[in-house]
């Protein structure tokens, strides 16, 4: 068992801007994550893991430059989970790893990376246990511009609308299986 809490503030000092979006978006998605395991008994799921990686889903958007959610450093921000995943591994968490790198949208398939040009190499970017699939599901409720506001269905899928039929379908598989 680890603490989600210390972790984060090795890289985000306590009370800083960039901290609290960070800290109330990942309670936030933490919080629906839980709830929705609990609803769903039938899918096995380890709580304590989803509980520490859904703290740890965003760890790395210090490092991208995202101005409005305080974040000042070089990447672009669509690079978030893959380099949280890069922290998170070098930390010794693989599995918390996965979780970041496979979380942004509803995953990214290899086509969707080549047709938007995003700079990402080589590897698996869409959720592969359920875990991953839960985490991933629940992030989508919570933007990190309107903290502790859960987005309706309607406006999640609308969004997922504008990245076309594929991303809006991988959303949808998801709801089936872990929405309320």
């Amino acid at each position: 068992m680890i603490d989600p809490l210390a972790l984060i503030h090795r890289y985000y000092q306590p009370g800083s801007d960039i901290e609290r979006v960070l800290r109330l978006h990942s309670e936030d998605v933490t919080g629906l994550a839980l709830e929705l395991l609990d609803a769903h008994p039938e899918i096995k799921l380890d709580r304590t893991f989803v509980a520490e990686a859904a703290m740890l889903h965003d760890i790395g958007i210090f490092q991208t430059n995202a101005p409005d959610i305080y974040c000042t450093g070089e990447a672009p921000y669509i690079l978030h989970g893959f380099l949280g995943a890069e922290l998170l591994r070098s930390l010794g968490l693989p599995r918390h790893a996965h979780v970041a790198e496979r979380h942004t949208g509803s995953g990214l398939t290899p086509e969707e990376i080549q047709n938007r040009g995003i700079p990402l190499p080589p590897g698996i970017y869409t959720p592969v246990s359920a875990e991953e699939e839960l985490i991933c599901y629940a992030d989508k409720f919570f933007s990190k511009t309107k903290l502790g506001q859960k987005k309706s269905l309607d406006k999640v899928r609308s969004g997922f609308a504008k990245h076309g039929e594929a991303a809006l379908r991988r959303f949808d598989k998801l709801h089936e299986k872990y929405g309320l």
